[in-house]
C-alpha cells in the first residue's frame, strides 16, 4: 500500500486523470490525501466531487477556502464570485448529499509523522493545539446549525487569542487552516498576500518559517499558495502547483517523498 499526498485540485479532473495514471492509483490498495480545494475555477468540480466521495476510506480530504465557499452558497450565506464554477454542483440531483459529506470532512489529519490541513498553523499551536482548534470548527459544520454558522466566518479575523469566543474564534483559527500564507512578526495573518515569499510585505514570513515553531514534531502537508509552488523542507510540504492556472499538478509518495507531476491539461479564463 502506497500513500500519495495530491495538491489543489480545484475541479481540474482531466488533470487529475493524468496524474492518478502516472502513480498508478490502485484503489483497492492506495490511500490518498487531499490538501482542499477539491472545487471552484477549475471545469469540472462535480465530477473531482464526485470522484473523492464515491473514494470512501482510500481518501483523506481536508477543506480548504473555496469549499468552504461552495458550502456557504449551499447555506445561502454568500454568493457567487467572478471565477466561480459551483453552479454545476448547485444544481445537479445530488447536491445535498455531496454538501453533506463535504461538510462532515475535517479540517486537520494527524498521523504519527504527518499533519494535513490546507494552509497552514499558527506557529504556537502543537499539533495537538490544532487538531483541537479545527475540532472547534468541524462540530458546527457537521450540526444542525451549520447554515447559521457560515454566515459568521465572512470577515476579518481578529488576533488569535485562546479567550476569543463565537464568530471572532472561529475567524481567527480559520485564518489560520485555510488562508494563512504568510505571517506578521507578532504571528497575525497577512490576509491580502498570495505572492512570491520574496516579494512578501516587509516583516512577513511564510508560516512555516518562524523560528522554533511548536508544532515541528510533525511534518506538514499543504496547499493553498499557487505563488510559492512546490516546496519541500524537514517539517514542510508546500503541493499546490497551480494546476487551475495552466501550471502542474503534483503528488508525493509519504513514505519516500518521491514526487510526481502532470502539465494541467485546463486553467481557468
Amino acid at each position: 500500500m502506497a500513500r500519495y499526498a495530491i495538491g489543489d485540485i480545484q475541479g481540474c479532473m482531466a488533470s487529475l486523470d493524468r496524474l492518478l495514471g502516472l502513480i498508478d492509483f490502485r484503489v483497492h490498495g492506495d490511500q490518498l490525501w487531499l490538501v482542499g480545494d477539491l472545487v471552484n475555477r477549475g471545469p469540472r468540480s462535480l465530477d473531482v466531487l464526485r470522484w473523492a466521495r464515491d473514494l470512501g476510506s482510500n481518501v483523506t480530504c481536508v477543506l480548504g477556502n473555496h469549499d468552504f465557499h461552495l458550502l456557504a452558497r449551499a447555506a445561502g450565506a454568500a454568493g457567487p464570485k467572478r471565477l466561480d464554477t459551483l453552479d454545476e454542483i448547485l444544481a445537479a440531483p445530488d447536491c445535498d448529499r455531496l454538501i453533506d459529506w463535504l461538510r462532515h470532512r475535517p479540517l486537520i489529519h494527524v498521523d504519527k509523522t504527518h499533519v494535513l490541513v490546507h494552509a497552514g498553523l499558527h506557529p504556537r499551536w502543537t499539533v495537538a493545539d490544532a487538531e483541537a482548534r479545527a475540532a472547534e470548527i468541524e462540530r458546527e459544520l457537521r450540526g444542525p446549525s451549520w447554515r447559521a454558522f457560515l454566515t459568521q466566518i465572512n470577515g476579518p479575523p481578529p488576533r488569535w487569542n485562546d479567550r476569543l469566543g463565537g464568530g471572532d474564534r472561529w475567524r481567527a483559527i480559520l485564518a489560520y487552516l485555510i488562508r494563512a500564507r504568510t505571517l506578521r512578526a507578532d504571528g497575525r495573518v497577512e490576509p491580502d498576500f498570495d505572492g512570491r515569499p520574496a516579494d512578501a510585505p516587509t516583516g512577513c514570513v511564510p508560516w512555516f518559517a518562524f523560528k522554533t515553531p511548536a508544532w515541528v514534531s510533525h511534518t506538514v502537508i499543504f496547499g493553498h499558495w499557487a505563488a510559492l509552488g512546490l516546496d519541500i523542507g524537514p517539517h514542510h510540504v508546500g503541493l499546490d502547483t497551480g494546476c487551475v492556472w495552466g501550471k502542474s499538478l503534483t503528488a508525493i509518495r509519504l513514505d519516500d517523498r518521491m514526487v510526481f507531476q502532470v502539465k494541467a491539461v485546463e486553467s481557468a479564463s
